[in-house]
């Protein structure tokens, strides 16, 4: 048999799938040309290893599966040069990323190489099954309709859970009383000159997140998930303050007592509307995810 085509339209699936989640927005990952070249790249041979697996099976050729071992660790190199890079540029932000949403990040770019893999695989072996029963014709119609369920299953998993999902988000408002900063009954921080105070008033921003139920409060208590907020905010609406002004800096605090997370930012662009989208839309980070009323049921441990 034949495998050029099976192959060919493997990796064409495989390579659309990896294009197809290639995103581009305020977070800005990825965000330059030359690193969407390097991701296509990675997704050619992802796509390529994927689909050259199912002939390899079929001609009992098993040793030739062993590459995929190797492209693992091949990607997972992938992630550790992401993360390493996105580390060292984060020392350079006015409002870094932190630690958790480059791990996030990282882990994202290592993960979009699997599911490349995993759709070449399954077009491949569609085209192959449809092919021996049917003819030519239907290994094409197989491998469309396939690969087209293997993207939109990719672009699923894609899509994790944003913030709207397990909190409310409203303004707050900015007050002084003396030299601390509140949002609205939530202490922030103590602002001790005066030209400062007029300054986070004039251009500052409030915001409350009231979460959900318990997990939804463990989560937003994570400080990763805090920054990475802060950081999709003054990504987007840009940040109004320079190096050597910590007065300035914008911060996330909690109310211990109902879980309620307090946010003060200080854009360059004062939008309310843009900005609540924005935290509406953050996304909730894996490494953030807290579960503990689902442990608690599992023990037969009752928690309000």
């Amino acid at each position: 048999m034949n495998y050029a085509y099976p192959i060919l339209a493997g990796v064409i699936a495989g390579i659309i799938t990896r294009i197809s989640m290639l995103q581009t927005d305020y977070r800005q990952y990825p965000s330059y040309l030359h690193g969407k070249i390097i991701h296509i790249a990675l997704g050619f041979i992802a796509a390529a290893l994927g689909a050259v697996a199912v002939p390899s099976i079929l001609d009992k050729d098993f040793t030739a599966v062993t590459f995929l071992t190797v492209a693992a660790s091949q990607f997972r190199d992938v992630r550790n040069m992401e993360r390493t890079t996105l580390t060292q540029l984060d020392q350079y932000e006015l409002v870094s990323r932190g630690s958790t949403y480059i791990e996030g990040i990282a882990l994202v770019y290592e993960s979009r190489n699997y599911l490349v893999i995993f759709t070449a695989f399954f077009t491949c072996w569609g085209y192959v099954i449809g092919e021996s029963f049917y003819g030519e014709w239907a290994g094409g119609v197989a491998a469309i309709i396939i690969g087209g369920i293997c993207l939109l299953f990719s672009r699923k998993l894609m899509s994790g859970k944003e913030i709207k999902q397990i909190a409310t988000v409203k303004q707050a408002h900015l007050r002084f009383d003396g030299p601390g900063l509140f949002a609205d009954d939530i202490y922030i921080m103590n602002i001790g000159l005066p030209d400062r105070r007029e300054l986070i008033l004039k251009h500052g921003m409030g915001f409350i997140l009231t979460p959900n139920d318990g997990n939804a409060r463990v989560t937003l208590g994570n400080i990763g998930q805090r920054q990475a907020i802060l950081h999709d905010c003054s990504v987007a609406l840009g940040v109004y303050r320079d190096t050597g002004n910590p007065a300035l800096v914008p911060l996330a605090k909690r109310d211990n007592d109902d879980g309620r997370l307090a946010l003060f930012i200080l854009p360059a662009d004062y939008d309310v509307e843009a900005a609540k989208r924005i935290i509406e839309n953050a996304p909730v980070l894996d490494n953030a995810i807290r579960l503990p009323k689902k442990r608690l049921r599992k023990e037969g441990i009752k928690h309000g």
